[in-house]
């Protein structure tokens, strides 16, 4: 795990050090050590969305779905057009297996970002919705 450096307690990191580590650590994978460092900058500066976003990719990372959707659900109401965090939600929302919650998200992101792991996702969706008799495939897609 070279370039890692975990915070030793007895040293304090600054908020921007913290985030920078936070990313590194998620981008290693391993979301509950970035959640150490993200939870006291959250404390400290709430109305910060890049740290935010950052604890809702750790939360998601960890399978805290529940912290995850909170977390995403007041980034998506303070900025709506945050795609990221918009298909995180529905994402979010698909892994607890509430598809019909997750559907407006993913078609909203697919929308916004004509990204085709977007649009793929809603198309999983409307098909795990269809199988499972949910709606019909035609109600889907109407």
């Amino acid at each position: 795990m070279t370039g890692i450096r975990l915070h030793v307690p007895d040293v304090p990191m600054d908020t921007v050090e913290r985030y920078h580590e936070a990313w590194r650590l998620l981008e290693s994978r391993q979301p509950q050590h970035a959640l150490r460092l993200l939870d006291p900058a959250v404390e400290a500066e709430p109305d910060s969305l890049s740290l935010r976003t950052l604890r809702a990719w750790a939360y998601f990372q960890s399978a805290q779905l529940r912290r995850a959707e909170s977390e995403l659900r007041e980034i998506v109401d303070l900025q709506p057009t945050d795609l990221w965090a918009r298909f995180a939600l529905g994402r979010t929302l698909e892994r607890q297996s509430r598809m019909a919650d997750a559907l407006p998200h993913l078609r909203l992101a697919a929308v916004m970002s004509a990204d085709p792991e977007h649009e793929a996702a809603v198309l999983r969706v409307e098909r795990l919705m269809a199988e499972r008799g949910d709606a019909s495939y035609d109600d889907l897609t109407g």
